[in-house]
């Protein structure tokens, strides 16, 4: 009841109503109210009630792989269950908007996309966004090419620039496994195949890339190479590291918490009325952006550490079991 006038009576600073709030949804699914008969405990409770509606996640925004998925022995074989899919359908028809924001290209998200009611996607870890996924197909994100209507927004960098910085890179690190994506094709210095089977590529020596948008470029480098990469990385590019390997340079506007921004500016929803899952070191600026940030248990202990809450791990479908406690 005290957590609940301080919201009443106005928290001084956002940072404080925002814990305030945050200590509430915190609390058991079932709060009761005791007093003397005639001192207002109905009141008490239908004001609460109706408030603790109000503080509802109006959008919520997932990350696929180690968050949503569940794990497997290969990259193309993880996947999501029926319960997963059934809860946020269920969670969706209450008017809870649903986004998915993951790394993957459309070449192996899509088909997660295909299975769940999404209100908004965005691709290679925010360098493409779809803000009406229901006007768009396969061959229109994957053709480079953005629709007049505005739905689609594509975050790169010329693919010129791209070749410029890997023939860089090589020549200060020979040896270094490297390629640009750029429209779901990955052109490359090495055997793509090793890593995802089922991906489009095409070996390159960074001169006969086409012209276009690049999405973003990808380093396998070996460990020992991680401390020199690091002081070669240009001013104008973003690191993000995925999965402990995978090192992705990307335009400073192309990660999950600017789409995040895109999306609730987009729906009109407040960015403090988003709660957002995550495992990975790519997560973190999404969950620190978003009103309630939650980390899978299986999360990077970075992860954890961040995060508002901690909810059980993807393969428990521990997004599933977090929204089936607090929003159905």
């Amino acid at each position: 009841i005290s957590a609940y006038r301080g919201i009443q009576e106005g928290a001084s600073e956002d940072h404080e109503r925002k814990d305030t709030e945050k200590q509430i949804m915190k609390t058991k699914r079932v709060t009761l109210f005791a007093g003397h008969y005639g001192s207002g405990k109905t009141n008490v409770a239908v004001n609460y009630a109706m408030y603790l509606r109000s503080l509802f996640d109006k959008v919520l925004i997932a990350d696929l792989d180690g968050t949503l998925l569940h794990d497997a022995q290969v990259f193309e074989d993880r996947f999501i269950t029926q319960r997963s899919i059934d809860t946020i359908r269920r969670m969706h028809d209450t008017g809870v908007k649903f986004i998915v924001e993951t790394a993957r290209p459309v070449s192996t998200g899509y088909r997660f996309v295909e299975q769940l009611p999404v209100d908004g996607v965005a691709y290679l870890n925010g360098a493409l966004i779809d803000i009406d996924p229901a006007l768009s197909d396969y061959d229109m994100l994957t053709s480079g090419v953005m629709p007049s209507d505005g739905h689609l927004m594509k975050i790169g960098f010329s693919s010129g620039r791209a070749c410029e910085v890997c023939r860089f890179l090589l020549d200060e690190m020979p040896g270094l496994k490297i390629g640009i994506v750029m429209d779901d094709v990955r052109y490359t210095n090495f055997d793509v195949s090793v890593y995802w089977k089922t991906q489009t590529w095409r070996y390159t020596d960074f001169k006969d890339v086409p012209d276009g948008i690049s999405d973003k470029i990808i380093m396998f480098p070996e460990p020992e190479q991680w401390a020199r990469l690091r002081t070669l990385i240009p001013a104008d590019f973003d690191v993000h590291i995925s999965e402990g390997s995978l090192w992705m340079l990307m335009n400073p506007q192309a990660n999950k918490k600017h789409a995040l921004d895109v999306f609730a500016d987009c729906f009109n929803v407040p960015v403090s009325r988003t709660a957002s899952f995550g495992d990975d070191l790519v997560d973190i600026d999404m969950l620190q952006r978003s009103g309630r940030g939650v980390a899978v248990a299986n999360s990077n202990p970075e992860v954890l550490k961040i995060a508002d809450e901690v909810c059980p791990a993807n393969n428990e479908d521990g997004v599933a079991q977090w929204i089936e406690s607090r929003l159905l």
